[in-house]
């Protein structure tokens, strides 16, 4: 597994890169947003983890950046604000997880790992009526319509493909989307929600993806 580490601070950056290539990792480290960014979108990394705090490029333009080239790389945050609404802000931009300094090393290394545990399983297509998602090739398609997903998008569509005709709150959503416990009122997962619909529903007049008042959405 190949990982980007863009961390401004010298001793932070190479403790991490050691840590994690003791671990079994293959690191590259970028110490600027600008850096980070061009280094990004010339390789294809399993993982990013990326600070906010960075010189000539924050971590909030990087990641902005990268989701309008449609790179759906994962992307894990790191950052010594621990506001929800900051934490809220990177997840809404297309960050897959997000960690608060000071963290343990051990914590790191399980986050990135549950991210990359969430990525695509091979040969996992999901189908419901016109709907059709092909996970491991990230393609989606409604009514032979390409649909354009992000990362997270496409998680999010395929939890409610797998879990169709089932209501799942806007907590269950949170946890196994973003692993945010106890962050059910977050509207991050509304944001997200809007997004999708606008893809999978707003184009066609049998709308699939329902909110059910109180208590969050389903898919039938």
């Amino acid at each position: 597994m190949k990982l980007l580490v863009i961390e401004d601070d010298p001793k932070t950056s190479l403790l991490m890169q050691k840590g994690l290539t003791a671990e079994g990792f293959s690191v590259d480290v970028c110490r600027d947003g600008e850096q980070g960014l061009e280094t990004a979108l010339a390789h294809n990394y399993d993982l990013i983890v990326l600070d906010v705090m960075l010189p000539r490029m924050d971590g909030w333009s990087v990641i902005s950046r990268l989701r309008e080239r449609d790179t759906r790389m994962p992307v894990l945050m790191v950052t010594a604000r621990d506001a929800v609404d900051q934490r809220v802000y990177g997840l809404s931009l297309g960050a897959d997880d997000y960690i608060v300094k000071p963290f343990a090393f051990t914590e790191l290394v399980a986050r990135i790992r549950t991210v990359l545990r969430r990525a695509p399983a091979a040969g996992d297509v999901l189908q419901f009526e016109d709907l059709r998602v092909d996970i491991a090739r990230h393609k989606a398609q409604r009514a032979d319509q390409q649909l354009d997903l992000s990362n997270k998008e496409m998680l999010l569509l395929a939890l409610l493909l797998r879990r169709r005709g089932e209501i799942l709150t806007r907590s269950f959503i949170a946890e196994q989307i973003w692993d945010m416990k106890g962050d059910g009122d977050s509207n991050v997962v509304d944001v997200n929600i809007r997004r999708i619909r606008a893809k999978v529903d707003d184009p066609h007049p049998r709308k699939l993806i329902q909110t059910v008042r109180g208590r969050g959405y389903v898919l039938r």
